[in-house]
């Protein structure tokens, strides 16, 4: 395992519309590897942001994103939105 092996993280969040956004999985190096490979399969956009990692990281799997990243997040939400073409329908 060379040292970018070592430093390899992933952190997947899911949001059903409803709820705070909460950590999916998250993972480190050959775990890391497998969470993005499954994105990648199930067609989920991935967005590369080593800072916003690192303000994500502790949190535990199944735990709601906090309030100070509410905006953040949901411009990532509201964008992957618009890249796959689903708008609301009020915009019509």
């Amino acid at each position: 395992m060379n040292s970018s092996d070592k430093n390899k993280a992933a952190l997947s969040l899911c949001f059903d519309g409803k709820n705070t956004p909460e950590v999916a999985a998250k993972g480190y190096s050959q775990l890391a590897e497998l969470i993005i490979e499954k994105a990648k399969e199930k067609n989920i956009l991935i967005h590369q942001d080593e800072n916003l990692l690192k303000r994500l990281e502790s949190l535990e799997v199944g735990q709601g994103i906090p309030p100070n990243m509410y905006v953040i997040i949901a411009e990532l939400i509201a964008f992957s939105y618009i890249m796959r073409g689903k708008f609301p329908d009020s915009w019509q």
